[in-house]
C-alpha cells in the first residue's frame, strides 16, 4: 500500500534583476519538476516572487534556489508561517 505524499506550497521572495536571473531559477525548478520533487512552479520577475508546489521539503527547495547564486529574501510556507532566510 503506497503512502500519500504531502504536497507543500511555498512562496519565495528572490532577488532577481533580469531575465537571466529568473531563467536560472526556472532551469533549476524545471529539473526538480522532472525529478518529481516539484509538481509546479511560477517565477515572476516583476514581483520577484517564486511560487512552488510539490512534495519537496522547504530546506531542500531553499538549497536548490541558493545554488543559482540568487539571494532569497524570505520564504513563506503557505502550509505554515513565514520563515526569514535572509543571507
Amino acid at each position: 500500500m503506497a503512502s500519500e505524499v504531502t504536497e507543500h506550497k511555498y512562496q519565495l521572495n528572490v532577488k532577481m534583476t533580469c531575465g537571466g536571473c529568473s531563467g536560472a531559477i526556472t532551469r533549476v525548478l524545471t529539473k526538480a519538476q522532472q525529478e518529481g520533487s516539484v509538481s509546479g512552479f511560477d517565477v515572476n520577475l516583476d514581483t520577484q516572487l517564486v511560487n512552488v508546489r510539490g512534495p519537496i521539503e522547504q530546506d531542500a527547495l531553499v538549497e536548490k534556489i541558493r545554488k543559482t547564486g540568487k539571494q532569497i529574501i524570505s520564504v513563506t510556507s503557505l502550509d505554515n508561517s513565514e520563515v526569514d532566510v535572509g543571507v
